[in-house]
């Protein structure tokens, strides 16, 4: 099953503008906003993947497990820097997919998918515990946009990628250093393989670097901790 490639190539365009908009804003907004209690904060996360592509229609239709290590640099309380590695198990199968493959050919795979990648997050709201006179908030839903790289094993291939991460969540503060959060990600991945090596066999078409329709998706609960305390200074004002 195709998805369609118009709508590809706007998501394309308009996230490498949106991933250098938000490059401009952090760094500006970090020059000036050194407010969070603590610089870095380190986790893991757990949850349930997903695929779309040519043999399976949407990103859930055959859910696998995912688990994920991640590392956050917190220059403020509204923006994140963050570090992910993730490992996630995807399939397929066009049993009951109509019309995809020629002479009626059926195709399944299993395949493990390695993801490492950075990513700009935005809250929505000030993150963190106390200080209320800056409005911070315990809890902030947030959005995320990065860039990464993706290896996935399938039928004893191995295939590589570039991806565009996407990502919406939600936050909160169990205590000052400890969050947890639920978070919903995309990754569109640039390589039509990570499928399998056999399906171009079967359709007979050769993939190019961008025309496939090859994604991935990962729901994650997540556990972090931060550590690395700022300096604080008083400023007496008479």
């Amino acid at each position: 099953m195709k998805l369609n490639n118009d709508i590809f190539s706007g998501k394309f365009g308009a996230g490498l503008r949106l991933l250098v908009l938000l490059a401009v804003m952090l760094t500006a907004g970090g020059v000036r906003a050194q407010d969070a209690t603590y610089k870095f904060d380190l986790g893991a996360g757990i949850g349930m993947s997903g695929y779309a592509g040519d043999a399976s229609p949407h990103l859930f239709t055959h859910p696998g497990v995912q688990g994920e290590l991640a590392f956050r640099y917190l220059p403020n309380t509204r923006w994140a820097v963050r570090g992910v590695f993730a490992i996630a198990g995807i399939s397929g199968d066009t049993k009951n997919m109509a019309g995809v493959l020629p002479g009626g050919a059926q195709y399944h795979f299993n395949s493990t998918v390695f993801d490492l990648g950075g990513r700009f997050e935005f809250n929505f709201f000030p993150y963190g515990i106390g200080q209320t006179y800056k409005g911070l908030r315990r809890w902030t839903p947030y959005l995320a946009l990065g860039v990464g790289v993706t290896m996935a094993t399938c039928k004893g291939s191995s295939a590589f990628g570039p991806n565009i991460p996407m990502a919406a969540g939600v936050k909160f503060k169990i205590k000052e250093r400890v969050n947890v959060g639920v978070e919903f990600s995309v990754t569109k991945v640039f390589n039509d393989h990570i499928d399998g090596p056999d399906l171009s066999d079967l359709t007979t078409i050769k993939s190019s670097f961008l025309k496939n329709n090859d994604w991935y998706s990962r729901l994650t609960l997540s556990l972090t901790y931060e550590f690395g305390k700022r300096c604080e200074t008083c400023h007496y004002v008479d």
